[in-house]
């Protein structure tokens, strides 16, 4: 199991802290809360009402256009840029902050309420360390000076189980893996011990072990007087940390309650629906979703099923840090795949996998070792060569908005993937329609940008992209963690119905080791860069030999109230 998280420096928890006061003054109140966008928009907020105590923490949840994040933002001012909102009574701290203005919403965002926001990469300022973010708040409404603000940083950065905090602290956004990102701004959140704090899908980007331990630092803050607002499409998040939940469906309240009768017994058809969507153990190799399989027009290829698609054989892969140090992050990795099999990766954050995965590639020149694709060497082939293999390979990303260009309509996107394959201009129209049927999506997408798109409807975009050059193998590098459990349950549908009809392969990284059971054959486990154990993703599952293994697996959670392991 995972060491407990440790205390979070100078807040009231370090000795302990207490149960949540439900008796006393709600620390938040909102009653028939409505949000809209524009002169005569719908309500995407409908009514919503709600109370958090001190101590206490109450989780929404809901599909992705529920309602949830809009909610949540606008407890603190950032709803949005022509938002009109409304509510009987929207209260922080007995205060009434509905006419707040832009100026008093600056003394309480990171003073008195903390947010940890759910895209890290875009959240963290680019063009600087991170060590300046997290010292930012304490800049703004403590009196430290700057020295003690950098010790500051050194012990929020410890404290959210980030390793080499000097080192990380002096490091860029691009520059960490999706888990230290997203733990860094949650140092930056709970930097000024704040009263509220409101984490949107804060352990989205994390794996089993840094989840759980970040899980039990959010606890910890939550036994003192701080209350907080978690939203989250993880229900083993939920029931881990929430004392209640509401749920929510098309900007409505439809259920909410404590944590483990809304859980365990719900009533709604939605709740219900929502929880049986979860990979599971027993739904392996069945849909996880109500969604009828995709219809797949194209004909299943025959492919060489004798010689793998890729081999990896003992790659090595370094890089130099801040302190011009080099640290090896993939250690003599080996291992093949072979047509119409997915193979699993799984790991910690900073273990190595998607420098795996980008080496696979040819995105990255290993430092020793060679990646193999249909038996031919990547450093051995001419550019002309690897880039008619390189159609073999392709990939989809965990956050498919920001492989987009913002401007590129989803036709163009598709056009760009489609024309390596040397259809004429003409007919990309008709094979961009294909694609988009493949992944459940119809002609009417084709003329929306990329922000126009649901998350779901994103990554099946980025699905069909993959699927243009007409591969043998997909890279899925966590395709759905950042997907409500509904739609994940979708694309993990479609994606297993694209395999049943194309024979494709997927090479596929995640740190949810329940989505991991659900689609692998085979598992490859990495820890500090390296291969600590590998094989048949029942065997693994069961009888894993290796202890790290037994961690990674004793650290799952399941949305059951009282815990445990999902496998």
């Amino acid at each position: 199991m995972s060491a407990p998280a440790p205390a979070v420096p100078g807040s009231a928890t370090a000795s302990g802290g207490r149960a949540a006061d439900t008796t006393a003054a709600p620390l938040v109140s909102v009653d028939d809360l409505r949000v809209s966008f524009g002169r005569h928009g719908v309500d995407v907020v409908d009514g919503v009402s709600f109370t958090i105590a001190p101590g206490e923490c109450l989780a929404l949840v809901g599909e992705s256009g529920s309602g949830k994040s809009v909610t949540a933002r606008t407890l603190v001012g950032l709803t949005g840029y022509g938002a009109r909102v409304r509510a009987a009574n929207l209260e922080f701290d007995g205060q009434d902050v509905s006419r707040n203005t832009e100026r008093h919403w600056r003394g309480i965002r990171g003073a008195q309420v903390g947010f940890v926001l759910q895209d890290a990469l875009s959240s963290l300022d680019a063009l600087r360390p991170v060590g300046r973010e997290i010292a930012e708040p304490l800049a703004l409404h403590t009196t430290l000076t700057k020295a003690a603000r950098g010790e500051k940083v050194i012990e929020l950065l410890r404290a959210v189980g980030v390793p080499e905090p000097e080192l990380r602290a002096q490091q860029y956004p691009h520059q960490l893996s999706g888990g230290l990102r997203q733990r860094a701004l949650i140092a930056s959140a709970i930097a000024c011990g704040p009263r509220l704090l409101i984490a949107d899908e804060p352990t989205t980007a994390l794996d089993a072990t840094v989840q759980a331990q970040i899980l039990a630092l959010l606890g910890e803050l939550k036994r003192g007087d701080a209350g907080m607002l978690v939203v989250s499409h993880d229900l083993s998040v939920v029931a881990r940390l929430a004392d209640r939940v509401a749920v929510l469906r098309a900007g409505r309240i439809v259920e909410q309650g404590p944590t483990r009768q809304v859980l365990e017994d719900p009533r709604d058809e939605y709740t219900k629906a929502l929880l049986a969507a979860v990979p599971a153990t027993h739904a392996k190799g069945t849909r996880l979703s109500s969604a009828p399989a995709a219809v797949i027009r194209a004909t299943p290829r025959e492919f060489d099923r004798t010689t793998p698609i890729v081999a990896a054989e003992g790659l090595v892969k370094a890089y130099a840090g801040p302190d011009k140090v080099n640290r090896t992050v993939v250690r003599e990795v080996s291992f093949a795949v072979h047509p119409g099999e997915t193979l699993g990766i799984v790991g910690e954050s900073g273990s190595g996998k998607t420098t795996t995965a980008r080496l696979v590639l040819g995105l990255e020149r290993a430092d020793g070792g060679h990646v193999s694709v249909r038996g031919r060497r990547w450093d051995s082939l001419t550019p002309a060569d690897k880039r008619a293999e390189r159609r073999r390979l392709q990939i989809v990303y965990q956050d498919p908005l920001s492989s987009f260009d913002p401007r590129y309509t989803v036709e163009r996107v598709l056009g760009e993937a489609i024309g390596v394959t040397g259809l004429r201009a003409g007919q990309r129209r008709d094979r961009a329609v294909e694609l988009l049927e493949q992944v459940s999506l119809g002609a009417e997408h084709l003329k929306r940008r990329p922000l126009e798109l649901s998350g779901g409807q994103r990554q099946r975009v980025a699905i069909a992209r993959a699927l243009a050059p007409e591969p043998e193998l997909i890279v899925c590098d966590e395709p759905v963690s950042a997907l409500d459990v509904s739609v994940q349950a979708q694309i993990l549908d479609l994606l297993a119905d694209l395999q049943e009809r194309l024979g494709i392969a997927y090479l596929f990284i995640s740190h949810d080791l329940g989505v991991i059971h659900h689609v692998s054959d085979r598992v490859l486990v990495m820890k500090d860069g390296a291969v600590v154990e590998s094989g048949d993703v029942r065997q693994i599952f069961t009888a894993p030999a290796h202890e790290y293994t037994r961690t990674l697996l004793s650290a799952v959670l399941t949305p059951a109230a009282q815990g445990g392991p999902r496998a």
